[in-house]
């Protein structure tokens, strides 16, 4: 393999050493930190304050909750966006169900009547426990049954007294932009001091939206003032090996992080999440998996849920004494717009609840950045012209491309040069084949004077990886591309699905397979590296089939991407064909040391 390859290869191979170095580190963290947690095991001492911010957790190993099998009363609240469900059992909100967004998207590949899933996109569901129940011990919960009732000013209230004498209030009103505002009050009504134990207030339970959804984008994340940590299944999986069974890990039946700081929790899926943002931080984040009611026989659906909620310490209540705690609960989809439309105290946290910079598509943050900023062109050229979202990915690849063509036009230049300088090499590497350094200083300077680089070639591709990983995130995490139609593409966030092989159940994806077609035409269309063997050729040439176990059941829109910048980029290169091949300097004929006169 000649210098320019050996140069791309070792570069690419070790972004892979870093990428999968830091997310084992990642990981190797949280595992730490949750063990961490999970040790601590200390009750608030009875004299403690009832404001006391450093009260130690108790470390709950069964988590008591309520008869779910008690008759239930239900109010239901609506707005314009969303119909709120409350009921009795554990005093919260039971569901929340998104008014404009369907509970599923219909592949054109399956026949009609296969799903029954027809209704509306709905948060917390399938799940006994509602959103702000009130885990613990007996103490908290007795058996789970609160009063509720409607409030004079359009809100909904739940009470319980509790035998101990302490009465839990809870409150709710709805505001705009998917948010609730709650209060949760814990009353000491009796003449004596009262332990509090430990309270978990229930976040939501993250689930699978439909029957097609695996599950694979659940997730509880939590954010400190700094760091920003999101939890997905992959957490919470039993399985003891990872890295293709190369590396073991311990399974975490739970999550627990912070020391008196967590600002926000959520319980996400790929496209909505349940956010709870309290008025005062939270002492710790509790998360593990949960449950489900299966949705319907044949689904891929998970039975798994994540349930998410925030942890407060054992506190000791005065007589006739009570604390309070104010929450606002974000329940809807994660469209950046609208979760920057929160608060000001919010609005910078709008990529992190998008989870655009998890794992190795951040790219070291640089991913991220270009995740938001293809989303919000993609968005305003959909709002300004009204063209589907499909043909703002087409514009914004040609647009990316214009952007990137003197970079590439030069790297081909180099290319080419590095092929008419070939012969000159060859010559160079025979008069100095017993001195590999003066051969690598003499190659350098005739490359120099002929104004070649040797990462002419590569440095393209990788100024255009962070955009590769930044559509990588965009199009996995936008809900704008949840339903949008592109010629035969029913979903460009799912695989385009045609139908499925016949004795294999297998999909048939085929803009993945046009997307390696075009990938191969290319590369027998590029100019072979000079130095290179026929073997190395062939190989080089059909490596683009390895991106089918990349993007086959990946979005169709990040497929599409791929295909019109691949076409894009074979234009560009005929293109450049046409133009004359650049002149070198043309130094005097090598005569190999062997033949020279004595």
């Amino acid at each position: 393999m000649d210098r320019t390859g050996i140069i791309v290869v070792s570069i690419c191979g070790a972004l892979l050493v870093l990428w999968f170095i830091q997310t084992q580190k990642q990981e190797a963290r949280w595992q730490q930190q949750q063990a961490e947690f999970a040790r601590t095991n200390i009750v608030s001492s009875p004299q403690s304050p009832v404001n006391s911010s450093t009260a130690s957790l108790t470390t709950t190993t069964s988590i008591q909750i309520f008869d779910t099998n008690a008759p239930e009363n239900k109010i239901v609240l609506s707005n314009a966006d969303a119909r709120y469900t409350f009921t009795s059992r554990g005093g919260g909100l039971k569901t929340v169900e998104l008014l404009k967004y369907p509970e599923t998207i219909s592949a054109r590949w399956k026949k009609e009547g296969e799903s029954s899933a027809n209704g509306f996109a709905t948060l917390n569901a399938r799940t006994p426990v509602p959103v702000l129940a009130v885990l613990g011990d007996t103490n908290l919960i007795g058996d789970g049954i609160f009063t509720l009732t409607r409030t004079g000013d359009g809100g909904v209230r739940a009470e319980k007294l509790l035998p101990n004498g302490l009465l839990l209030t809870k409150q709710f009103h709805l505001s705009s932009n998917y948010l609730v505002n709650a209060s949760v009050s814990l009353k000491n009504s009796s003449d004596k001091p009262l332990a509090l134990p430990a309270q978990e207030f229930v976040v939501g339970t993250a689930t699978p939206m439909d029957v097609d959804d695996n599950g694979m984008y659940l997730g509880a994340t939590w954010f400190d003032g700094t760091n920003y940590i999101d939890n997905g299944t992959r957490y919470f999986n039993t399985n003891t090996t990872t890295f293709f069974g190369l590396m073991s890990r311990t399974p975490t039946p739970e999550f627990r992080g912070g020391i008196g700081n967590v600002v926000w929790a959520a319980a996400h899926n790929q496209f909505f999440a349940l956010l709870a943002m309290p008025s005062q931080q939270a002492q710790q984040v509790v998360a593990r998996p949960v449950n489900l009611t299966p949705l319907e026989e044949n689904s891929i659906a998970t039975g798994v849920g994540i349930q998410t909620a925030l942890v407060y310490p054992a506190q000791t209540l005065s007589a006739n004494s009570n604390v309070e705690r104010q929450i606002v609960f974000f329940a809807g989809p994660k469209e950046y717009r609208t979760l920057a439309r929160i608060g000001e105290d919010f609005q910078n946290h709008a990529d992190l609840a998008m989870n655009f910079g998890t794992g190795y598509i951040s790219f070291w943050g640089v991913g991220t950045f270009f995740a938001k900023l293809l989303l919000s062109s993609m968005n305003w050229l959909h709002d300004v012209t009204k063209m589907g979202y499909g043909w703002a990915i087409v514009v914004i690849t040609i647009i990316l491309r214009a952007v990137f063509w003197p970079l590439t036009a030069a790297g081909t230049r180099s290319m080419k040069r590095m092929q008419a300088l070939a012969p000159e090499v060859k010559a160079l590497k025979e008069k100095y084949k017993d001195d590999p350094q003066k051969f690598t200083q003499k190659q350098m300077e005739l490359w120099k004077k002929n104004k070649v680089s040797p990462l002419g070639g590569c440095l393209p591709m990788l100024v255009q990886m962070p955009v590769f990983f930044g559509f990588l995130a965009m199009i996995r995490c936008a809900i704008e591309l949840r339903g949008a139609h592109f010629l035969w593409v029913a979903d460009l966030t799912k695989p385009d699905t045609l139908f499925m092989i016949p004795g294999l159940n297998f999909p048939f994806n085929l803009l993945p397979l046009l997307m390696v077609g075009v990938m191969i035409w290319q590369s027998h269309l590029q100019p072979v590296s000079p130095g290179m063997d026929p073997g190395q050729q062939k190989m080089m040439r059909y490596m683009p089939l390895m991106m089918l176990l990349f993007l086959y059941n990946y979005s169709s829109g990040m497929a599409l991407y791929m295909t019109v910048s691949t076409l894009l980029g074979i234009l560009q290169m005929q293109l450049t064909k046409t133009n004359p091949p650049p002149a070198t300097t043309t130094i005097p004929a090598l005569t190999p040391l062997s033949k020279k006169k004595k």
